[in-house]
């Protein structure tokens, strides 16, 4: 009898998701390469050389490991971050992924410098700390550490709606997460109980040594492709 795959990674297998993945050949190809997919957003990147930084760079590094990885296309761990607000991107011009009151047929470079301006003084809600609370096949699902941070991140998004012109539709349930990888190709089947051994292990391994992620502070970033986000306004906290 097959293992029962927990509900939250069902998605990730084929049998009980056989559909096509959905950036698959936008924002990057079958051979785990990344296509230009330009955009802006904003968020923060992990603190380098940080504890917690040396620990999910051990779990990317046990799930490279793994013998079919190669279902998976790894971003460079040098564009890890979390994103806390949603900014536009090229193959998403269409309300309510846009601001009204600017035409969608705006370049993307135009949109940045809009936002750059629009940012200025911008006064951010305050530092705050995240755990994670699952691991994935494409990475971490993270949330805040206490119920001030998930507070204080809810009220950063709330602020940042204002420049951007926009909330989307998941603006007050969007899950928050470190994408270490996006897939290929579903996970086989019966591999099933290797990966939510390798998950459960590395979710305990937080838990013991990681119990809080540290994060820079947000900034506006641009970028060309999922390898490299540059961070141009780093927001005042």
């Amino acid at each position: 009898m097959p293992t029962p795959i927990k509900p939250s990674l069902a998605g990730f297998f084929a049998g009980s998701n056989p559909t096509v993945p959905v950036h698959l050949g936008t924002r990057y190809d079958t051979s785990g390469n990344f296509l230009v997919e330009p955009g802006n957003t904003v968020v923060s990147h992990l603190v380098k050389g940080s504890p917690s930084e040396a620990v999910v760079l051990a779990v990317r590094d046990r799930m490279l490991a793994m013998p079919d990885a190669d279902r998976l296309a790894f971003t460079p761990v040098s564009s890890l971050h979390m994103t806390l607000f949603q900014g536009i991107i090229e193959y998403r011009r269409r309300l309510p992924y846009w601001p009204h009151d600017v035409p969608l047929e705006t370049s993307i470079d135009a949109m940045t410098r809009l936002y750059m301006e629009r940012l200025k003084g911008f006064e951010g809600l305050g530092p705050f700390n995240i755990k994670v609370v699952e691991v994935v096949p494409t990475g971490l699902t993270v949330a805040g550490a206490t119920e001030d941070d998930v507070r204080i991140m809810r009220a950063w998004r709330d602020a940042l709606a204002v420049p951007f012109g926009y909330r989307h539709p998941d603006h007050d349930t969007y899950v928050f997460h470190i994408t270490f990888a996006y897939q290929i190709e579903r996970l086989a089947d019966d591999r099933t109980v290797e990966w939510q051994a390798l998950f459960d292990d590395c979710l305990s391994l937080f838990a013991n040594e990681a119990p809080v992620i540290e994060l820079r502070a947000p900034a506006f970033c641009g970028f060309k492709d999922m390898k490299h986000f540059e961070e141009l306004l780093v927001l005042q906290q």
